[in-house]
């Protein structure tokens, strides 16, 4: 097992190139879009649970990105990244969701902006609290601060910490500057932290 709050990865995905995840990818194929919605269809709908407040919510978002997907899959230029093109249609559907129900995007507390466009460096503090991720305080207290977080820190960090993003490929996927990709997950990681100091501590 993997499992660093400072990064958040908790398990371990192995990673493909661009040209190894896109190998499948023919557009306007039939077989191909099929291929695709098994490959990605349970890591997008992982992440868009995170985003919204119900299993509902979430299984009606992820059909909704594969419909859209399959509505311009015959434009689709495969020399770009299957998975942040998927990404970005499941964030901005959550995000549409999100105003629809008049709930906004919530706001962060912390002094930092999480639109901060400057660099900032992202402290890789690797701790390995293995054994205190059996413990079901320290679950539930990593899950109950995801939980809090606004919707533009929690995607950061599942992009980044869940699904192996780069800072690159997250800017694409959220259309926000590098700058703002790292300011965000510093300040995703901190709450993480902060949820948990006394238990590590101790």
């Amino acid at each position: 097992m993997n499992a660093n709050v400072g990064t958040w990865k908790i398990g371990t995905r192995t990673m493909q190139t661009r040209s190894e995840e896109n190998e499948f990818i023919k557009p306007g194929s039939a077989e191909s879009f099929s291929k695709m919605i098994d490959t990605y269809q349970n890591r997008v709908f992982g992440f868009v649970r995170r985003m919204v407040p119900t299993g509902e919510d979430a299984e009606d978002i992820t059909q909704e990105v594969f419909i859209r997907a399959f509505q311009s899959f015959d434009r689709y230029d495969a020399r770009a990244s299957v998975r942040t093109w998927l990404f970005r249609i499941a964030y901005n559907l959550c995000v549409d969701r999100a105003r629809k129900s008049n709930r906004g995007l919530q706001q962060v507390s912390l002094q930092i902006s999480p639109d901060i466009e400057e660099e900032i460096d992202v402290p890789d503090t690797r701790w390995q609290p293995d054994a205190l991720l059996e413990d079901a305080e320290f679950r539930g207290r990593l899950d109950k601060a995801i939980g809090l977080m606004s919707e533009k820190l929690r995607s950061v960090l599942l992009l980044h910490d869940k699904e192996d993003m780069s800072y690159e490929e997250i800017a694409i996927s959220l259309s926000i500057p590098i700058g703002t990709v790292k300011s965000r997950l510093f300040l995703a990681r901190t709450q993480l932290q902060n949820a948990v100091k006394d238990l590590v501590e101790n």
